[in-house]
């Protein structure tokens, strides 16, 4: 009888001493090992973290309205801001119990970006981050990042951007068409462009058009709303894996029918090569990943898991990015006239009334220099997450294994102390000399899309894209904000308008 009491008495103790060595001791020790180095960042709370008081700021933020200006960083990281102001450029704070260095000198994310990934790796993802885009290019490491990163670089890169400009002005020529119906009228151009972004990747990508990945995108859509609600709540693995809540089971669900709904796709390519209608699978990333799929070579052959995962990435990656980019530079053409006119002037000079071409865009130095102001200040990503898997040195810091580390962008991208006072201006000339000379910085300050190995594939691509878009409509019309109008930035993983971007457009025949 003592026997049978004991046991369980016994596996309730050390379960006890664990949950107390993983939701107390580590923590502390860590937030001790950190704070004798000098990172000092708000105190750990017991379990929870910084979680709670995240979640207070974040909804703070949101209920505040802010007037039409480009220092945006107190109401979209709350958080973050805050901790800048009171430890540093660099602290740590807590997800849960689990530390994060966040980090915003150019020296240390310039090393964590470009640190073998033996030691310093891609962040895992939570359950819901998995159903996301878990074993897509941006989350895997290893030999089958490689794997994936090389089939992603035959994709877009040199002849076939070449090759994919026709889709980009064809899908634009479309939009223009909608819009000519609807002159001196408001537009909502968030909206217009996520019709525009999602028809260039699904043609350019995937071979096909808008209306076949729609219901792809809207459930890609819906996946990021979750994802963006659930990073800052506070998980227990033990309960987490006995329940799930009410997010997990929607993701799972909206996973299932995105696979479905991809694989259709597959099998209708796969079938006109079986049938005898076409020769190949085609060069466009879906051809290359079916290519992979089909593979002789165990080596080198993608799982149908693997196959998935990378177009759900591609979907997502390739219209949201490009997306929230021409949302926010045509707000800021709106605002800044003069700078709207010398990005016409210089299409005009270069292509004329005729559609670009890729010559013509790469001479395009006054856009280049727009894009880059509106990246730094509206960057489609605020961080880049990475996790430390055993004791590394960083700089000068020593960190232990099982911290996560977050390069923060939108810090870097925002210190006075390397853009100048005038740091929340928009301010395109800050380019004219090219990033290198943008500061005064001798090390790299400026990385809207990465550094290093892992730096966005297809950042070439969006640029493209983004200057084909930009000159086709700065050529039929001039850009006036509407007064409807209501300035609201907010991080859903990307920065986006939280009630659109309201413009007016005028022929430009019209203004003679």
């Amino acid at each position: 009888m003592e026997l049978v009491i004991l046991v369980p008495c016994c596996f309730f103790l050390v379960a006890l001493i664990k949950f107390l060595y993983d939701y107390l001791w580590v923590p502390l020790r860590i937030q001790h090992m950190m704070n004798s180095q000098g990172i000092k960042g708000p105190p750990y709370r017991f379990i929870h973290g910084n979680s709670k008081e995240v979640a207070r700021l974040e909804q703070e933020a949101l209920s505040k309205r802010v007037a039409l200006t480009d220092d945006i960083f107190p109401k979209v990281l709350p958080h973050f801001y805050t901790s800048i102001n009171r430890y540093g450029r660099n602290f740590v704070y807590w997800n849960g119990a689990r530390p994060e260095l966040v980090i915003s000198e150019p020296e240390l994310i310039k090393e964590v970006l470009q640190t073998s990934e033996k030691k310093i790796q891609e962040k895992k993802l939570s359950d819901i981050g998995r159903e996301f885009l878990g074993n897509g290019l941006l989350f895997i490491a290893g030999e089958k990042w490689a794997k994936h990163r090389k089939l992603a670089n035959h994709a877009f890169h040199g002849e076939s951007l070449k090759n994919m400009t026709p889709a980009i002005i064809a899908s634009v020529e479309t939009m223009l068409e909608k819009w000519n119906a609807q002159e001196g009228k408001e537009i909502e151009v968030y909206q217009e462009f996520r019709l525009l972004t999602s028809e260039v990747i699904s043609r350019t990508a995937f071979g096909s058009n808008y209306m076949e990945g729609e219901k792809i995108f809207a459930m890609l859509s819906k996946l990021t709303v979750i994802m963006s609600r659930n990073l800052s709540k506070t998980r227990i693995p033990l309960i987490s894996k006995l329940w799930k809540s009410a997010d997990l089971l929607e993701s799972e669900k909206l996973s299932k029918e995105i696979k479905d709904r991809v694989l259709k796709i597959v099998k209708k390519r796969e079938d006109k090569v079986v049938n005898g209608e076409v020769n190949s699978f085609r060069s466009d990333f879906l051809g290359l990943l079916l290519n992979a799929y089909h593979d002789s070579d165990e080596k080198n052959r993608l799982s149908l898991e693997d196959l998935v995962a990378e177009c759900k990435t591609f979907y997502f990656a390739g219209q949201e990015t490009v997306n929230s980019l021409l949302a926010w530079i045509v707000l800021h053409l709106a605002i800044h006239g003069d700078w709207q006119e010398k990005a016409r002037r210089e299409v005009i000079d270069i292509f004329g009334n005729q559609n670009p071409h890729l010559e013509g865009i790469a001479k395009l130095k006054i856009m280049t220099m727009i894009i880059n102001e509106t990246l730094r200040l509206y960057g489609p990503s605020n961080g880049l997450p990475r996790a430390v898997t055993r004791e590394v040195q960083l700089g000068k810091l020593l960190l232990p294994a099982n911290i996560d580390i977050l390069p923060l962008n939108i810090g870097l991208h925002r210190d006075p102390h390397i853009w100048g006072d005038d740091v929340h201006h928009f301010k395109p000339e800050r380019f004219a000399k090219g990033i290198a000379k943008a500061t005064n910085y001798t090390t790299a300050a400026f990385f809207p899309f990465g550094l290093g190995p892992r730096s966005c594939v297809g950042m070439t691509f969006a640029t493209i894209e983004t200057k084909v878009a930009l000159s086709m409509i700065l050529q039929r019309y001039t850009i006036a904000l509407s007064p409807a109008y209501v300035h609201s930035p907010i991080p859903i993983l990307t920065l986006r308008p939280q009630h659109g971007i309201q413009v007016i457009l005028k022929p430009i025949h019209s203004n003679a």
